[in-house]
């Protein structure tokens, strides 16, 4: 069983869903520390064929906060015309902007319970279904370093395959995860280019734009745009 560990992140880019979508397995990493001035409330989207930085703000948030303690601020009107002005011409926004709507004006304003919802939206809206569990849910020891952690969720979980994103290489030994009868293995994203209807292609944006702009077919195809390292 393939197992991925991430913290929430808020309609993050389509290497998150890359890693959620070849995951048997989903965890949501709501008992880490909250990470200011990261991609857990924040993301990039396209304006005027720019790229621009969106943020939810999150009241009360600290490095010392557990994620699972924190929750998205109520004022998202500013959020939601920015996205209505710069995507409104897109050929999928009518089906887009419902999705994006119902989490962003949702009243749960948990912010895992509105990150799964924004992923369990787009799951559906593509036709896919994965598991997705928040880390506070499984029996790990909790004292240990951040390998033998997502060892320990693992392991909680049952999984023999941990896939993590390239930009954890430095964090995680195979040799470690071997001990314990798990193959650890390493996504990276390949470039995923398509039409924005501008003159160049703004890479690395929100899982927004690409599913603003794209078929939900061309996107289940970008899911599968990626390689394995170990």
């Amino acid at each position: 069983m393939i197992v991925s560990i991430m913290q929430p992140y808020l309609f993050p880019w389509i290497g998150y869903f890359q890693l959620l979508a070849q995951a048997d397995v989903f965890v949501l990493y709501d008992d880490a520390c909250y990470i200011k001035q990261g991609y857990i409330n924040r993301n990039t989207l396209l304006a005027a064929g720019q790229a621009q930085r969106f943020t939810l703000p999150v009241p009360g948030a600290s490095s010392n906060k557990r994620i699972g303690e924190l929750a998205f601020d109520t004022q998202v009107e500013k959020l939601l015309k920015t996205l209505r002005q710069s995507y409104r011409h897109a050929p999928a926004y009518s089906d887009v902007m419902p999705l994006i709507e119902d989490v962003l004006l949702h009243q749960d304003r948990d912010i895992t319970a509105c990150c799964q919802r924004g992923m369990e939206n787009i799951l559906a809206y593509l036709g896919l279904t994965r598991r997705l569990i928040r880390s506070s849910e499984l029996d790990y020891d909790r004292t240990e370093n951040a390998e033998n952690k997502v060892i320990g969720m693992c392991n909680a979980l049952g999984g023999d395959i941990y896939v993590n994103s390239t930009g954890g290489r430095h964090l995680y030994s195979a040799a470690a995860f071997a001990a314990q009868g798990i193959v650890l293995r390493f996504l990276q994203a390949n470039n995923v280019a398509y039409d924005q209807g501008t003159p160049e292609f703004v890479p690395n944006l929100s899982i927004i734009d690409v599913l603003m702009y794209c078929t939900p077919d061309a996107v289940r195809q970008a899911l599968d745009y990626y390689h394995y390292t170990e």
